[in-house]
């Protein structure tokens, strides 16, 4: 079968288009005929140092090393099992592949009503959504809460959840003109810069002129300090991520006075409740199939293609989900 391999740490080209053995399968896998495989900001970081985050181990992220290598990089797509049930998986690696096997308690029936990008791009980047908002957040309605990166795979979804919620004033955040008005469009009250300096102002400004009570934060470095500068009395800030690479110095001192929360998020975390996730993943194909929650579908490449499809990302280039197809020519 055909897959995209990683030989070494570093660049795009370090992901190769290559001749794979089919994977085994043991008595508690399932083996999948992949569709669609989904490309997320966390696979570039698998390229570039190692990081797995959509693999556990001990209880964190695991962590490769060069005598792993070459390995299948892609956490998740979705296909067809053995039984010919459409199916998403949370595979962990081997995703950008023709077929991938995956845990039993890691994989989930999609409804017909939903197309395969949909579905795909509400797996993980909604599910974290669905858990950012639910229940790390905690948002209330009529709170106020910042987005960043509200035209992204996560925002998007995250703008519609919120909306859905009665929040009481959506803030979205995003790099260019274009991406701002896609965040309006899906149910942000208004949208700003998240760039440069005065971001802690411009969100308060956002707010008519208060602190806001959620906030989340996947940038780190400036973004976080900025962020924690605009939080109100009982304001929580969920970081998910620090895809800056900055280091984010903030004393334990900053949240005492005004008892604000710094909450941390790990979707693995979740998944330990399978049940919780499937009635999770429920309720968002109903939002989607009821036209409430609409995922923002990004370009689909082939398969062959998944250095165009990192670039992408590393170019700030992405709105909304994207996805590798591994139904190519030359595909056996």
């Amino acid at each position: 079968m055909r897959a995209i391999r990683i030989h070494g740490f570093g660049g795009v080209d370090m992901l190769v288009h290559e001749e794979v053995p089919r994977p085994e399968v043991s008595g508690d896998e399932v083996l999948i005929d992949v569709a669609l495989a989904g490309v997320n900001y966390s696979d570039t970081r698998l390229r570039e140092l190692g990081r797995q985050s959509t693999v556990e181990v001990d209880g964190a992220p695991g962590r490769l090393r060069e005598a792993d290598l070459p390995v299948i990089p892609g956490g998740e797509v979705i296909g067809v099992d053995e039984t010919g049930r459409r199916v998403l998986a949370l595979c962990g690696s081997g995703g950008y592949a023709q077929r991938v096997q995956a845990r039993r308690d890691r994989v989930f029936v999609v409804p017909d009503a939903l197309s395969d990008a949909e579905a795909l791009a509400l797996f993980i980047h909604g599910l974290t959504a669905f858990y950012l908002c639910r229940v790390s957040a905690r948002l209330a309605r009529d709170e106020s809460i910042v987005i960043h990166g509200a035209a992204g795979g996560i925002g998007a979804i995250a703008v519609q959840l919120a909306k859905i919620a009665g929040a009481g004033r959506i803030i979205a955040t995003a790099s260019t003109e274009k991406k701002r008005a896609l965040a309006v469009s899906l149910g942000a009250d208004v949208a700003t810069d998240s760039l440069g300096k005065g971001l802690a102002e411009r969100l308060v400004h956002a707010n008519a002129g208060s602190r806001v009570d959620v906030v989340l934060e996947a940038v780190g470095g400036t973004v976080f300090v900025e962020s924690l500068a605009a939080l109100a009395r009982f304001g929580r800030l969920v970081t998910y991520g620090s895809s800056s690479g900055q280091p984010s110095e903030v004393e334990p001192g900053a949240f005492l006075i005004g008892s604000r929360s710094l909450v941390g998020f790990w979707l693995l975390d979740f998944f330990h409740d399978t049940q919780d996730v499937t009635r999770s993943l429920a309720e968002l194909f109903e939002l989607a199939a009821t036209g409430r929650v609409k995922p923002v579908l990004g370009p689909i490449y082939p398969l062959a293609a998944a250095a165009e499809a990192h670039d992408a990302i590393a170019r700030r280039e992405v709105v909304g989900k994207i996805f590798l197809d591994p139904r190519t020519p030359g595909a056996d």
